[in-house]
């Protein structure tokens, strides 16, 4: 009976094993990569069917390939015909306001760096003038498309810098004023050191001035309430020479000469008061005296009567 079961098992585990391995082939099997039921391997007549096809497909993407670049060589002349006529154009815009392309570039750089002056109020409205709203305004390329809304806008902000400014173009001298305070106002130049441009402004005579005031500032150190001082814009020249320590050095010096000068005058105005003083002093004792003898006269008249 164990002889049976065993030989049994035996049957049971061969039959098993063969199963699997025809699993295992129908598995491995595909039909649509090998239909012919053979792996990597092609017959003549397949392999000339391949090469076949693969040619039509190169000689009809060399065929798009070929009309591609001719578009492209149409697209390119298109371009440069467009561009010739895009020069053209341009050169006949700038002709008729009479510039070129490159004083147009000259002109935008102007352009530009003004128009940055003008928006961020770098320097003064004066030196934005200068430098170079005068000449963009007379000229007719600020007409151009490129430049006109921007001029339009760039005009308006001048013309409001510049009223802004014209008030502080002059200033009326109040009391515990001098030259050095009123330059480093804010509204003036904002630098106690610009002070000398307002004493050449004025040196030579002021806006105007109260009655019996002195219409000039020959001393630095003297000014009065109630004058009206010029304010001058300053330049790129002014500042230079305004930072420069020998200028404000030689200003001082002048300065403190004067003033010496102004007091050695005012002591020689006194002496000569004091002098003057003595001779009318004199002459009132001359006439006391004389005053004196001529009631002594009287009394002696009168003795005698």
């Amino acid at each position: 009976m164990k002889k049976i079961t065993l030989l049994f098992l035996a049957v049971m585990l061969l039959g098993g094993v063969f199963s699997n391995k025809a699993f295992a082939q129908d598995d491995d099997c595909c039909a649509e990569d090998d239909k012919y039921g053979r792996e990597d391997e092609l017959l003549p007549m397949e392999w000339e069917q391949q090469m076949f096809d693969l040619n039509e497909k190169k000689v009809a993407l060399l065929g798009l390939l070929d009309a591609s670049n001719k578009d492209l060589d149409k697209l390119k002349s298109q371009s440069a015909d467009l561009d010739k006529q895009l020069i053209d154009a341009e050169n006949a815009l700038y002709s008729s306001v009479g510039m070129t392309k490159n004083s147009i570039s000259d002109f935008r750089k102007k352009f530009e760096e003004t128009e940055k002056k003008i928006n961020n109020k770098l320097g003064t409205c004066e030196d934005a003038k200068k430098l170079y709203f005068n000449e963009i305004d007379a000229s007719k390329a600020k007409c151009l498309p490129e430049f006109y809304s921007r001029y339009l806008a760039m005009k308006t902000k001048m013309d409001s810098w510049c009223k802004e400014l014209g008030k502080t173009g002059q200033y009326t001298v109040i009391k515990g004023d001098c030259l050095w305070k009123i330059a480093g106002k804010k509204e003036i130049y904002s630098n106690n050191n610009y002070w000398p441009k307002l004493w050449e402004a004025n040196e030579h005579g002021v806006i105007s001035a109260p009655d019996r005031t002195p219409k000039k500032v020959v001393n630095p150190n003297l000014i009065y309430p109630g004058q009206v001082l010029k304010v001058p814009a300053l330049n790129d020249e002014d500042l230079k020479k305004l930072k420069d320590i020998s200028y404000l050095a030689k200003n001082q010096k002048a300065a403190k000469e004067f003033k010496k000068e102004q007091k050695k005058q005012k002591k020689s105005k006194t002496l000569k008061g004091d002098i003057k003083k003595d001779k009318v002093n004199k002459t009132d004792d001359k006439k006391d005296v004389k005053k004196e003898k001529d009631v002594k006269k009287d009394t002696k008249k009168d003795v005698k009567k």
